[in-house]
């Protein structure tokens, strides 16, 4: 991995950013959790080996994975001091906390040891939140945080200790760019800026980071963790790469409190496949090129521990991708497709029996299940199809059901399944 300088010291996080590469700062297993989710501690360890995996050696440099909330309670500390201990290596793992000295005592202790470990204090960036979360205005509220760094590295240097600003959508920029010039000062690895509410709009997103990061100076390696509650998430993330932001918190499946954050799947995959378009003809986002055909896997792994959906409208990792059930998407697949899902996602390509199916499709689906079809077996199976679909008000006709009545239609292909 390259250098950027000695003041990054042993953050590879850090390093990265500064580079002008990628990090994915990974939140289903900890915001994740009030989008009312709750992984085991097992099923944590095996996502961040797993997300770690898509980088190669490059993990920890490439995924910071957000193991947990440790001041929850003793089942959540040991949750995340699992991670902690069997994730390292793989990503760097980091426990997140308020900034109450026992919270920042138990976060440090979760990951003590591990590599590439890290803390997320979070502290309250507008007089709004700064009154609900620790009684003061923004100003206090932020100068503080500068005191949370100092301890934190006193009590363990090897922690690397981030700086999370909460409600930044509805903070003061010249407040915030101070305080990230202060908390890097002390010792801070990144400093988060959050749209905790998720109302932020894509031109004030760009606007927020770009004003903040020229004015706290080129130390500072801000990150951004935005929200979902107006189907924004996505567009503010790419906003906030665009304005320089090169560390993104997402989540698997987009899970979060309230509407979820941006998808780290749709996050990865844009950001290999338009990388150049999204950040520029010159950028390099990558130490390692992501694995993408990992990411249809690792989205089913989530969606069957916390119960999320996979739907079809579901991007990259939906069941909607790499399926057919009309004519001439059929006969012409790659003028209905914005990629390869076969050679980008290791996808295999489906045809799907609906109520739209044409002469083509309704042939191709029973060579499947092993029977050839004339032309007038063709027809006749067509209407078959189409009126059971509207008899049912379901639009698939699984094969199940065609297999039976077409055995009954015609003869089976000899060899072939029934």
């Amino acid at each position: 991995m390259d250098e950027v300088g000695e003041v990054d010291g042993a953050d590879v996080v850090r390093r990265t950013a500064r580079s002008g590469r990628c990090v994915v700062w990974e939140e289903s297993a900890r915001d994740g959790a009030q989008a009312k989710t709750l992984m085991s501690a097992g099923f944590r360890v095996r996502l961040a080996r797993e997300t770690g995996r898509i980088f190669g050696p490059h993990g920890p440099g490439h995924v910071v994975f957000a193991a947990g909330f440790p001041a929850v309670c003793a089942e959540e500390f040991e949750a995340v001091r699992q991670v902690a201990a069997e994730a390292e290596g793989a990503v760097s793992v980091a426990a997140v906390c308020r900034g109450a000295d026992r919270d920042l005592a138990q976060a440090l202790a979760s990951v003590r040891g591990s590599r590439h470990a890290r803390v997320m204090v979070v502290v309250p960036a507008s007089d709004a939140m700064a009154r609900v979360m620790v009684h003061t205005d923004a100003a206090r509220a932020l100068e503080a945080a500068v005191d949370l760094v100092k301890r934190a590295r006193d009590r363990d240097a090897d922690v690397a200790v981030d700086v999370c600003l909460a409600d930044a959508s509805r903070a003061d920029h010249a407040l915030m760019a101070h305080c990230a010039g202060a908390v890097t000062g002390a010792g801070a690895g990144l400093v988060v800026l959050a749209d905790t509410v998720g109302a932020q709009l894509p031109y004030a997103t760009g606007e927020m980071f770009t004003r903040v990061r020229a004015a706290c100076g080129p130390e500072v390696v801000l990150a951004s963790h935005l929200h979902n509650d107006l189907g924004l998430g996505l567009a503010n993330s790419l906003a906030a790469l665009a304005a320089g932001v090169r560390v993104t918190s997402s989540s698997w499946l987009g899970i979060a409190e309230r509407s979820g954050m941006v998808a780290t799947e749709q996050l990865l995959f844009l950001l290999t496949r338009h990388g150049s378009e999204l950040l520029g003809p010159d950028a390099r986002p990558w130490w390692t090129v992501p694995d993408l055909t990992r990411l249809p896997g690792i989205a089913r792994m989530v969606a069957h521990e916390t119960g999320a959906p996979l739907g079809v409208t579901t991007p990259v990792v939906g069941t909607g991708v790499g399926t057919i059930s009309t004519g001439t998407p059929f006969v012409h697949p790659g003028l209905f497709q914005p990629y390869d899902p076969h050679e980008t996602l290791g996808i295999e390509p489906s045809v799907v029996l609906t109520h739209l199916a044409s002469a083509r499709v309704v042939t191709a689906v029973a060579a499947r299940l092993g029977h050839v079809l004339d032309a007038e077996q063709t027809r006749t199976a067509m209407t078959w199809v189409k009126s059971l679909a509207y008899r049912t008000g379901r639009a698939v006709v699984d094969d199940a059901a065609f297999g039976h009545y077409l055995a009954g239609l015609t003869r089976s292909v000899p060899g072939s399944r029934p």
